[in-house]
Formats: structure tokens, C-alpha cells, sequence
């Protein structure tokens, strides 16, 4: 059985982070999105893949190659222009047979999930979920073991169970995929194929899955972040100078060094070629990514940091997501909670959460002494001056001074 998997798409509600990268390939304790998935399948003993890519679909081929590295194969497939997932699953025809798993590529699944969807002895099935706001989902209504009607993000859903983006599919959707017509959205939508089938008396069944992370908006990606975090083994292939702490589940890549002074309070994971200190204090949830510094008394908790980032001393970061080549000036700090203790809101929408720092997007710098509010979000390049005050939603290649 193969593995098709869509990573075509921006993800534009993930702004600024996507601006260079696809949302599959966002960084979640340590890893891109899209790899998590892929080591999920590859438990059930599919080892053949086909990824639909586009957009910064050099991200995607340049990390993973022919997939050698996981012990697996991948296959590439262009969708040039993003016409939907009925449009993307089309361009995979001739490379699949009999049956195949069908997944998207920005969403988490657990391979006890993905193996009940496909040890199931019929010709399509979809992993189903229930959750509290099914209105920003496909609902799916159910009559037995039989899926009677898919309906896609409308205002009063009918249930509270969604379409959790596992499916089982085989050769016959591809005739199905040439019928369907552009939906409201402007795009070609798999769930409307599936609906013709329905109507057409095919049988579509449907299996309740028990574990699966979306991540839709920025501050999603922490929650990801702290229940992936949680599995990572111990490694550690660092250089540790001398009365440097380490405590609980901790992962540390090959060249980084941890100087004197440091405390690592896990799970945290630390990618290669970084210097951590002396003095940093590393707090539960970080998920620092490769070649980043992290200097002199500098405190990170529960954040992603991502490749190539330097945090400079005297600094803090809290529930935050910072992009790639980002340079934080020395006594850079950032707020994360309300004077109220009401949920933080970012880019005008409500995060949930009650701690909640900032997005910082790739290529930002900040001049000495700089100050980010609770639910800031920054866009690519930006420069935020000494001493200057940033809040609210702030465009790329802005100057704040």
C-alpha cells in the first residue's frame, strides 16, 4: 500500500511563518510537521509515499530527498496552482493502486489511528473526530457505519464529528475526481467528491479515530509543540562544560555546546551546531532549532525557536514562536500574559490561551532593551529598534524605532 500525502498548500491563516515556507514544514519539537506524519505511517509498514507539493516545494524535496534518510521511498507530485484537494489527489493517478492511504500533510495522526482506518476491509473509509468547534471543519453526518452526508465548514453543523483527513481510498475516486465541479470556495474539494459517491449509492464508512493534532493558526503550533515534545527520547550529543544542569527528557544535537552555568529543564529539544550560555536557563516545552545562540542569561520557555536564530543575553522569551535568522537584541523582552489573565488575543483572533507571547516571523531584528506585548505578531524582516515598543499586528519589512 502507498501513501499520498498533500503538502502542496501555503497555509495562509499561518502568516507571517509561511511567507518562506510551507505550513507542513513548520518546525514542532524539532521536527517539520510533515516528517512527524510521515514517522506515524511508516509505523503501520507503508513505506511508500507520494507527496503533492507546491508552494516552496523546494523546502520539502531539499529535506527529505528520495527519503532514504527514514528508510522509506517518496515520489513527487506538482500542483502548481492550489485548486483544492480533489485537484492535488487527481495528480496522483497512474502512481497508486487498488488501495492507498490518503492523508493531509498538516495534520497529526497516531499509527494505532491511521492502522484502524486501513485494516478496514472495504473500499473507502475516513477517519472521523469528534471536537468542540465543528463549524470550522467538514461534518459528517452517519447512519450506522455509513457516512450519509459530508458537509464542509457551514455555520450550524449538524454533528460534531469532522473529517479528520485520514482516508482509505482506492483506484475508483480518480473517475469520481474528473466529475467534480468547483465548489463555493472556487476549488476543486475532495468532500464534494466523496459526496457524489454518496449519492451515487457507493458506500463511504467512516471509523472514529481517538488521537490527532490540526494546526491551523501560529499559536497552534505550541500546543502541537507540547504534546509532541513529550515523546522525544533522551539523546545527547553535545559538548557540556562544566556545572551545566540537565534535567528530565532532554534532546541535544551533535556540535552544540552548553557552557558553564546552564540549566535544562526538559522536555526541551535542542537542535546541532548551537551554543546555549553560559547561564541560559532552558525551561520546559523549548524546541530550539539548529545553528541557533542562545547567550549570556537568557531564559526560553515553552517556545519554538527556529534554525539559525541568535537570542542575545539578558533576554526572555515565553510561549512564543520565533522564525529562522531572527536576532533578538541584548535585554529583549516579551510579554505573555494580561493584566486581566483573559485569553490572549493575536491578529485579531482569540488564542485561547492564557499565556501567549508573540509571533516572530523570519529575519526580524531587535535593537537593545526592545519590549513586545502579549500577542504581538511580527512579519518577515522587520526592524524594531533599542528601547522601542512593539504590539498589535505589525507588516514585513517594517521599521519600528
Amino acid at each position: 500500500m502507498k501513501a499520498v500525502i498533500l503538502a502542496a498548500g501555503e497555509g495562509k491563516r499561518m502568516r507571517p511563518l509561511t511567507y518562506e515556507r510551507p505550513k507542513v514544514m513548520l518546525p514542532i519539537a524539532g521536527k517539520p510537521l510533515i516528517e512527524h506524519l510521515l514517522e506515524e505511517v511508516k509505523e503501520v509498514g507503508i513505506n511508500d509515499f507520494i507527496f503533492v507539493v507546491g508552494y516552496h516545494d523546494e523546502t520539502i524535496r531539499d529535506y527529505f530527498g528520495k527519503g532514504k534518510r527514514w528508510g522509506v521511498t517518496i515520489q513527487y507530485v506538482m500542483q502548481k496552482t492550489q485548486l483544492g484537494t480533489a485537484d492535488a489527489l487527481r495528480r496522483t493517478e497512474g502512481l497508486v493502486e487498488d488501495k492507498f492511504l490518503m492523508l493531509n500533510g498538516d495534520t497529526i495522526v497516531s499509527t494505532d489511528d491511521i492502522e484502524k482506518v486501513i485494516t478496514e476491509d472495504v473500499n473507502i473509509t475516513l477517519g472521523v473526530i469528534e471536537v468542540r468547534n465543528p463549524e470550522d471543519y467538514g461534518v459528517v453526518e452517519t447512519e450506522g457505519e455509513r457516512i450519509t452526508k459530508i458537509h464542509e465548514k457551514i455555520r450550524k453543523p449538524p454533528s460534531n464529528l469532522i473529517n479528520a483527513g485520514v482516508y482509505l481510498l482506492n483506484e475508483s475516486i480518480f473517475e469520481t475526481l474528473s466529475k467534480t465541479a468547483k465548489s463555493k470556495r472556487g476549488e476543486l474539494e475532495l468532500t464534494d467528491s466523496l459526496q457524489l459517491l454518496i449519492e451515487d449509492g457507493n458506500g463511504i464508512f467512516w471509523k472514529r479515530i481517538e488521537h490527532w493534532i490540526d494546526v491551523s493558526y501560529p499559536w497552534d503550533l505550541l500546543a502541537a509543540n507540547e504534546l509532541l515534545i513529550e515523546r522525544i527520547s533522551p539523546v545527547n550529543k553535545s559538548e557540556l562544560e562544566e556545572n551545566v544542569w540537565i534535567k528530565g527528557k532532554v534532546s541535544i544535537g551533535e556540535g552544540t555546546v552548553i557552557k558553564s552555568g546552564s540549566y535544562i529543564e526538559g522536555p526541551v529539544v535542542i537542535g546541532e551546531n548551537c551554543e546555549i550560555g553560559p547561564n541560559s536557563y532552558i525551561r520546559a516545552n523549548a524546541s530550539i532549532g539548529a545553528k541557533c545562540h542562545i547567550g549570556n542569561a537568557v531564559e526560553i520557555k515553552n517556545s519554538i525557536v527556529m534554525d539559525g536564530t541568535k537570542i542575545s543575553h539578558l533576554s526572555y522569551v515565553g510561549d512564543s514562536v520565533i522564525g529562522s535568522r531572527c536576532n533578538l537584541g541584548a535585554g529583549t523582552k516579551i510579554a505573555n500574559l494580561r493584566f486581566d489573565d483573559a485569553p490572549v488575543k493575536a491578529k485579531g483572533l482569540d488564542t485561547g490561551r492564557r499565556k501567549f507571547g508573540v509571533i516572530i516571523s523570519d529575519g526580524v531584528k531587535t535593537g537593545i532593551n526592545a519590549c513586545i506585548d502579549a500577542g504581538t505578531v511580527i512579519g518577515n524582516n522587520t526592524l524594531i529598534g533599542p528601547g522601542a515598543f512593539a504590539s498589535g499586528y505589525i507588516e514585513e519589512n517594517s521599521r519600528i524605532f
